[in-house]
């Protein structure tokens, strides 16, 4: 289906719109969480396909403030550190020492970017929570402002970094539907505040992420809501990224499938 893209801005922030181009308006809406890596071509992608289905979807960008990013977080440096941490050995992505080894081998410019990239992207990761409010902000945007999805229900689907954002902001807003791509389990005090379905995927070789999976499960159990997850046997973290050396696709292919069936059963059941 053709779809229509566009990047708007609401209130300070700024996101990725992609809606279907014939269908009948308005249409139920699913916010679309970025990796680390920010609203690069993979979640652009993954925005399109999504709208593809026949929903409104809108890929809010959590680098950007009026607009801009800073110059450490802009898509052509973004780029860059992922180049970077493709070329280098896995141990590297969360051993200081092993990844400074790596870097020391770079010419000086190149080494400062990545290593002010590095930080200014993995440094994020503590100030989780804080994201959530920017998220809020593009589901009351979608649900009360945009014409194309004005009082329609709202999903999210999030992918590493927005995957635990997504399960963050079920716990925060009301929503129809939560898609989880490996991403981490919510506090317990946070995850009770869960009000709709969740569907969760994971890599079977994710051991950091995956196990946070029992609390998840028996979270969701204790408060009553729907849980589906799925494993994955022989993928690793980040399976459903097809720019990434960790792409599997028959797991791809699998998740992207269940994630439209539950889309359906949420928004439009």
């Amino acid at each position: 289906m053709p779809v229509k893209t566009e990047w708007i801005s609401y209130g300070s922030r700024s996101g990725y719109l992609a809606v279907p181009e014939r269908a009948a308006l308005p249409l139920p809406a699913v916010v679309v969480i970025q990796e680390i890596w920010g609203v690069d071509e993979h979640i652009e992608d993954v925005t399109r396909r999504i709208a593809a289905a026949g929903y409104a979807a809108l890929a809010p960008d959590l680098w950007a403030e009026h607009g801009e990013r800073p110059a450490a977080l802009r898509r052509e440096r973004v780029a860059e550190l992922q180049a970077f941490m493709s070329r280098i050995p896995p141990t590297a992505w969360r051993d200081q020492a092993v990844r400074e080894a790596e870097l020391a081998k770079l010419p000086e410019p190149e080494r400062i970017r990545i290593a002010q990239t590095y930080g200014g992207l993995f440094g994020s990761i503590e100030r989780l929570p804080g994201l959530v409010t920017p998220l809020r902000e593009a589901v009351r945007h979608l649900r009360e402002e945009r014409p194309e999805t004005r009082e329609q229900p709202v999903a999210c689907v999030g992918f590493c970094m927005g995957g635990a954002l997504a399960a963050l902001l079920a716990c925060e807003e009301e929503l129809a539907g939560a898609a989880v791509f490996y991403g981490a389990t919510p506090p317990p005090e946070k995850l009770d505040r869960i009000a709709c379905p969740v569907i969760a995927f994971y890599g079977g070789n994710d051991a950091r992420i995956n196990a946070g999976i029992p609390a998840f499960e028996a979270g969701m159990r204790r408060i009553g809501r729907p849980y589906e997850r799925h494993v994955y046997e022989g993928a690793g973290h980040s399976f459903f990224n097809d720019t990434r050396p960790s792409y599997e696709v028959r797991a791809a292919r699998d998740s992207f499938a269940r994630l439209l069936a539950f889309l359906s059963r949420t928004l439009t059941g």
